[in-house]
């Protein structure tokens, strides 16, 4: 073939594949981006709407999402069974342990084994003794804190009374001596208070002594 029978064809397979494109876009509400090179080099290019940059950049994202995150194949129905008896395995052996620890089916274990049971309820036992001492310790410095408050509340409380008890005496001492004082007006003698009145209205060389 021609070197121009070649240049023809490829002149009506690009028309016909460029409208190809076109009728997808429009049929199928598509977005169809199409780039041709020819032989010589020279680029031919279709994009819906005119808009090859967008579609070239949603290609390049969708493409390196699906390059970093690949999609997983479905797990066979072998891997699946295969999983499930390694999950069995380790609720089986998670149960033994649990029965052990309660002192069941110890029968079943050699000397090495009952060793290793001793040595880990050592430890457990020792973390849960370090718990409880530090729950215990906790609990005597907040009672220690109460008991410290409770007797600043009980100085201050006492304090108050002192102060309420000094008034309450001192307000009475003054009630007394008001009293006193009332009493001691009101029992004068009555022949001093006759005198008085005398003096009062004799005039004075009457109340002269007689030499």
């Amino acid at each position: 073939m021609g070197r121009g029978s070649v240049q023809l064809t490829f002149s009506k397979r690009r028309v016909g594949l460029f409208k190809k494109a076109h009728e997808i876009s429009i049929l199928c509400g598509a977005n169809v981006a199409l780039i041709i090179f020819s032989s010589k080099g020279n680029l031919y290019e279709y994009s819906t709407n005119s808009c090859m940059e967008r579609i070239l950049e949603r290609y390049m994202r969708n493409s390196y999402v699906e390059k970093t995150f690949p999609i997983q194949e479905p797990e066979s129905q072998e891997d699946l069974c295969q999983e499930y008896e390694e999950l069995k395995r380790k609720v089986d052996a998670l149960q033994r342990s649990r029965r052990h620890v309660m002192g069941e089916n110890l029968d079943t274990l050699s000397l090495t084994e009952l060793q290793q049971l001793e040595l880990q309820l050592e430890t457990t036992l020792k973390h849960i003794r370090f718990q409880m001492n530090k729950l215990l310790l906790d609990s005597i410095a907040e009672l220690q804190r109460k008991e410290k408050s409770l007797l600043e509340n009980k100085i201050v409380l006492e304090n108050k009374i002192i102060e309420n008890n000094n008034a309450i005496t001192m307000a009475r001492q003054m009630q007394a001596k008001e009293q006193g004082r009332d009493q001691a007006s009101s029992s004068t003698p009555p022949t001093l208070l006759l005198l008085n009145s005398l003096s009062t209205a004799l005039p004075p060389w009457m109340l002269r002594p007689p030499s």
